[in-house]
Formats: C-alpha cells, structure tokens, sequence
C-alpha cells in the first residue's frame, strides 16, 4: 500500500510541474531590410532629384511585419494620398515611375497634366490576399509595396482601375498599357485585374527581384 501512495505521490508532482511550467517562448526571426548604408544611398538618391521625406524609425510591428530603412514621402512633385511608411527603395522606385512614366502618359496620351495619384495604401501588417498556397506575408507588411488606385487630371477627370483599367476608350487603354510596361520595368512585381480578383481595384506595385508581372 506504501508503495502504491508513494507512485500517486510521484505521479500527481510530476503531473503538476508539467502544468505549472511556465511555457518557453517561440524565438522570433530579425526583420531582415536594407543595410544602413544601402538606406542611406538611396536617401541621398531622393534628396538629389527633389523628393521631400521624412525617416521613419526601424520597428518590428507583428510576426514578419515591420518597418527597416522606411520614409514617408512628404512631396514628390504631384499629391499622392493614403501613404504612410515605404521602404527607401520601394519610394524611388514609385517617384520614378510617377515623374518619368504615369505624368508624361496622362499629358501626351489622355490630354491632361496629371493632378493627384490617388494610392490605396503602403504599409499593412497583413498576409497576401487572394493567391493559392500556404498564407504568407505581404510584401506590404515590410512597407515595401503600394497600391494604386487611380488618377486624377486638372482637367477634373478620375482614370481609376476598377472602372477604366479595362476601358473601350482607345486613349485610356493606351495610358493603361504604357504605364503598366513601365512598372514592369521599374518593379519587381507588378499584379494588376489581369491577375486576379483580388486586384481589380489597385494596381500593387513592389520592389522586390521576383520579376512577376501580371
């Protein structure tokens, strides 16, 4: 009988300290970003061709989610809404594209100076939406990656993707079609209502190698 009590004993000690053990922490992986002087460059890049910004401090915001080498751009030339942090690297890339590609089309090809970029947003801590597989982080999740959802011209006409990306106005898809090749060219990846669903409203535009357009 001693013996049985003595193995209860035991047993209810060691069920209790499996309970009460306090649970070990799940380690983290580092953001990984730009390096400082990679960061650095391409502020420098922006000073020199006139963007107004101001840097954003690193932070991790989430699991896989975070700010590294970000700005937010205050003026590049023309208003542009609903952006908060972007990387240095995603920001040149969108200023470029804006200055050298969607204002020259909209002037020569739509007849109109190019008023306001009306994006749906930078940074998000969220997974990708709309694509088969396993979740995954978006590219907006790192601030890396913006959303476009239209234009504006000072003549008062709004060229949006939802409503025009796919337009019978010969104009318009022409301004489509030389704006998407020239994101091709200056983004990684590029989705667009070609793509699928979940971009019929936006064009998302990120600074990565993947070399995806869509």
């Amino acid at each position: 009988m001693r013996i049985i009590v003595s193995v209860l004993v035991l047993a209810l000690l060691a069920a209790y300290g499996r309970t009460e053990r306090p649970a070990q922490p799940t380690p983290s992986r580092p953001l990984v970003g730009p390096s400082v002087r990679e960061t650095a460059q391409c502020l420098a890049d922006l000073r020199e061709i006139g963007v107004a910004y101001r840097v954003l401090p690193d932070k991790e915001t989430g699991p896989g989610c975070g700010l590294v080498g970000t700005a937010q751009l205050v003026e590049i030339g023309v208003p542009v809404n609903n952006l908060t942090a972007v990387r240095c690297g995603e920001a040149r890339a969108f200023v470029g594209w804006i200055r050298n590609a969607v204002a020259p089309a909209a002037y020569q090809i739509l007849g109109s100076e190019l008023a306001r970029v009306d994006s749906m947003g930078s940074y998000a801590c969220r997974n990708t939406v709309g694509t088969a597989g396993p979740a995954r982080r978006s590219g907006h999740a790192i601030a890396n990656a913006i959303d476009v959802g239209g234009f504006v011209l000072k003549d008062g006409r709004r060229i949006s993707v939802l409503t025009d990306y796919r337009s019978v106005d010969p104009q318009v898809a022409a301004f489509w079609r030389a704006i998407h090749t020239s994101a091709c060219k200056r983004f990684g990846t590029v989705l667009s209502p070609d793509y699928n669903a979940a971009h019929q409203n936006h064009l998302h535009l990120e600074d990565d190698s993947a070399n995806f357009c869509r």
